[in-house]
């Protein structure tokens, strides 16, 4: 069996290779693993469990759930809120272990289980793996510890985590929302319930798209993958600004009032500049990953900001930030960690300050963002290749040094297998936009020759 955790978790398609079975299993497995590391220690241990509107998630929900209370874990089910609300309840409840179900931007047949931590935390490596270990161990047949009579687990619904969630958001909030016209684009996901009310509570007028989730119909067409929708409404209802989050509210893009996009690195460039005004940004540095557009660099040390660059994954920005008390840090994708107010990415908190930013100045988004420029980036992502080989293809490794050569200094490639897909990502950025397709799509054809 190859590893189950990737860069976010476990995901796959919903009771094909994530089944009820292989949830009930890993949860089990969690609250054994923790046990031994002395996380529980002394108490009755605590776990909060939520998740996206997925169907899938309601089965696999129950085996989690079902899991945990066998193993002796007492579980608060928070039911549907965003993967941040799920990070920021376990710290706030003072939980041992906190469960997401969710694939985020993946389409409705995945799903994903994600664990965090005490205060809120991503699993560390070392953990996932002897989590992993202890599963497949069990799974050839060696018996569980299990409690019985008072010692097994109790399940109760919280639900008053939307509304101590909502009131955290706020709380972070330099100044309200008054004046603004905001379209809100919730993916038929996570945040349906929590964004709309948080932003039309901080002041602001609010239009909503993708906010009926039916388990169906989350990211169909909508949300940070499919911005067209957005930026019409934007348009058509004469908005100041529109947002947009994945299916478990993890991200946020935005779109300014004339229907252009407004990445993440953008996103990250004005809340720099947000949060030095205020005193916030801690080292004057900005931690991004590889993946961050050019453009994005040269727009910090313009402003006399430092960038700290990881690997791709919102977990290794995080690493990074904690490891040297970096305050903000993100990805081009729309992942966008404050780290004073939430332990991963969090798109509401990060809609809001960015909205909070607008009426702070009276300044357009646009505006704002055009403190940088983006240079060309051309995406393509290939799929159904044998990913693992990425580094190892000499076809390939020959054929990226080729590209490398005629872009020269005014461009860059990088290929990147996919951490939560089976796939490959091929990025080229240059300074003309025909060059960097022209190369993306040449690496692609050989991405598929040489590992197809």
């Amino acid at each position: 069996m190859g590893r189950l955790f990737g860069t976010d978790g476990v995901r796959g398609v919903a009771n094909a290779d994530l089944t009820a079975e292989l949830a009930l299993g890993l949860s089990v497995a969690a609250a054994h693993v923790l046990a031994e590391a002395g996380t529980f220690e002394g108490h009755r241990p605590v776990a909060v469990v939520g998740r996206d509107p997925r169907a899938s998630g309601e089965f696999l929900e129950a085996a989690v759930v079902a899991g945990l209370a066998s193993a002796g874990v007492d579980v608060l089910r928070v039911g549907v809120l965003p993967t941040p609300a799920v990070a920021h309840l376990t710290g706030a409840l003072g939980a041992d272990l906190g469960v997401m179900l969710s694939a985020s931007h993946n389409a409705m047949p995945d799903n994903g289980i994600k664990f965090f931590a005490r205060g809120g935390h991503k699993l560390a490596d070392e953990l996932e793996d002897r989590i992993e270990a202890v599963y497949e161990e069990h799974g050839t047949g060696a018996p569980w510890q299990r409690p019985t009579g008072a010692g097994v687990g109790r399940v109760k619904s919280y639900d008053q985590g939307l509304d101590q969630y909502i009131a955290h958001l706020l709380g972070v909030l330099p100044n309200r929302l008054d004046g603004l016209k905001i379209v809100l684009d919730e993916a038929h996901g996570a945040a349906a319930r929590v964004s709309p009310e948080a932003f039309t509570r901080a002041g602001a007028e609010i239009i909503t798209i993708g906010a009926q989730p039916d388990g169906l119909n989350i990211n169909d067409g909508c949300g940070s993958t499919h911005l067209d929708l957005l930026k019409a409404a934007v348009v058509e209802h004469g908005a100041d600004l529109g947002i947009a989050h994945d299916g478990d509210a993890d991200r946020c893009l935005a779109v300014d009032h004339t229907g252009a996009e407004v990445d993440g690195d953008q996103i990250l460039a004005v809340l720099a500049l947000a949060m030095r005004e205020h005193g916030t940004l801690r080292h004057d540095t900005v931690v991004a990953t590889v993946m961050s557009n050019l453009g994005f660099k040269l727009a910090m040390e313009a402003q006399g900001l430092s960038l700290v660059q990881t690997a791709v994954g919102d977990r290794y920005v995080l690493e990074s930030m904690k490891e040297h008390g970096f305050a903000l840090g993100g990805e081009q994708s729309g992942h966008v960690i404050i780290l004073d107010h939430a332990t991963t990415g969090d798109g509401t908190l990060t809609g809001l300050l960015l909205a909070a930013r607008v009426a702070e100045t009276g300044r357009t988004l646009a505006d704002l963002a055009s403190v940088m420029e983006r240079l060309p980036q051309v995406l393509i992502n290939v799929p159904d290749v044998d990913k693992s080989r990425v580094k190892t293809s000499a076809e390939l490794s020959a054929a990226v040094t080729d590209a490398e050569r005629e872009l020269g200094s005014t461009g860059r490639v990088l290929l990147r297998p996919s951490g939560t897909e089976p796939l490959v990502r091929v990025m080229v950025e240059a300074a003309d936009i025909e060059q960097a397709r022209s190369v993306a799509e040449r690496l692609a054809d050989v991405v598929k020759s040489a590992l197809g």
